[in-house]
């Protein structure tokens, strides 16, 4: 049975509220909210709307929102919010509703990190279905590559642990795969001995921004591995709670993470800050505690939509039609290469492992379209895919030999397409 106090429809008084997620451009507008604290609920859950043959919605807390459920059934698991640090393996367990931010400050006791996002306040659960491209990326992989075990309701209701060695087909599908295949109540992932780490932003005016995106792809090209980093073209608005320094202008914001020593990060820096003058120059040996204000996303609940593409190699031409893209737009490029591109212990879903690149827009407010990208890109990123997207955008996503697989286990574990309020490729 079901608490009645945690199950919401149009009209209760919390229904908005328990539906509200950090996108606002659209949402869930369903029959029925489970607000679940554990996996029995979600069984509970699950059962109900495979008995009344309605469509299956999961949100944690909505950053990633894609196709919304009109009239179906939205989980919610937010309250699910255990996170339990094994120090000695190196590994940590957190339920369906925990944040980044809750993992890194628990593993941090422990002189250890997790692979999460550029945001504390990301879905732990969500990003790491969809690959998980981090902070530490270019070093370890994606956050996919290190999961160990997970914990998932699939639309039988029945509660699975998956892992290599218990149902390894699923395994793989999971951990790149999305929400397709059910519930995931709780995962467990591999943390690294990262304590702390040498990182931070430069920030240069709208005059310097093509300078700053070639500087930046000509100095990425000789990196190590133990260098991840990103550019990012934002658009500031003129409001008092931006930096007065980057208020109302258009800023290229250069960001780095390096888990070697500050002398050698400054020493390799160097050619960046010779580009010109800094608006603010934040380069600094941090704790790891301190890795969210690398990129400083923002953390209020907004309208946006998202694309991106992948790119074998960032030429000329390349750099160009990037430099064209909507100046309302947030573009960012993300150097990928070194860990990304090996193959992990056990594989997964994650696809397109040759890109060198990754490009993405982020319209607030308005639509975003990457297709000037087309002659240069070899697919695209699910982590990175907001709003709603075709099919045809959705396979894109994967090499096509995985995408078949992929198709072929949705048939065999929802059959039905309860879960298909996501980036789906069920029938």
């Amino acid at each position: 049975m079901f608490r009645t106090d945690l199950v919401h429809r149009p009209g209760d008084t919390d229904y908005d509220v328990e539906r509200a997620g950090f996108q606002t451009a659209d949402q869930h507008r369903p029959s029925a909210i489970f607000s679940v604290t554990g996996a029995a609920e979600v069984q509970a859950a699950v059962r109900f709307a495979r008995a009344q043959d309605l469509p299956i919605a999961v949100q944690a807390t909505g950053h990633g929102l894609s196709t919304v459920t009109e009239g179906g059934v939205l989980i919610n698991t937010r309250r699910m919010s255990e996170v339990e640090v094994d120090p000695v393996a190196r590994t940590v367990r957190f339920t369906a509703g925990v944040r980044w931010g809750r993992v890194i400050e628990e593993s941090a006791r422990h002189g250890l990190a997790p692979l999460n996002g550029s945001s504390p306040d990301v879905g732990a659960v969500s990003y790491t279905l969809a690959g998980g491209l981090g902070i530490l990326a270019r070093s370890f992989g994606y956050a996919a590559d290190h999961v160990r075990g997970i914990e998932i309701v699939t639309a039988d209701g029945q509660l699975r642990h998956v892992s290599p060695g218990s149902e390894p087909d699923l395994f793989w599908a999971l951990r790149g795969g999305g929400h397709n295949f059910g519930v995931v109540t709780a995962m467990t992932v591999d943390l690294f001995p990262v304590s702390r780490l040498y990182g931070g932003g430069l920030y240069f005016g709208t005059e310097l921004i093509p300078d700053v995106l070639r500087s930046w792809r000509d100095w990425s090209r000789g990196l190590p591995e133990e260098w991840s980093s990103s550019v990012a073209v934002i658009p500031f608005p003129d409001l008092p709670m931006v930096p007065e320094p980057l208020r109302g202008r258009r800023v290229a914001h250069i960001r780095v993470a390096y888990t070697g020593d500050a002398a050698s990060g400054e020493w390799v820096v160097a050619p960046l800050r010779e580009i010109g003058p800094r608006l603010i120059d934040n380069l600094r040996e941090m704790p790891y505690t301190e890795s969210h204000t690398i990129c400083n996303d923002p953390a209020h609940p907004h309208s946006y939509a998202g694309d991106n593409a992948l790119m074998g190699d960032l030429s000329d031409e390349a750099l160009a039609a990037v430099l064209n893209l909507p100046a309302s737009s947030v573009i960012q490029l993300n150097h990928l290469g070194g860990a990304l591109a090996k193959q992990p212990a056990v594989g997964n879903a994650v696809g397109h492992r040759s890109a060198e690149y990754l490009v993405r827009l982020v319209a607030v407010g308005g639509t975003a379209d990457v297709s000037s990208l087309a002659p240069w890109s070899i697919g695209r990123s699910l982590n990175f895919l907001f709003g709603a997207k075709s099919a045809e955008v959705v396979r894109s996503a994967y090499e096509s030999a995985d995408f078949a697989r992929l198709t072929s286990l949705k048939a065999e574990y929802d059959s039905a397409n309860l879960f298909r309020c996501n980036h789906n490729f069920g029938a």
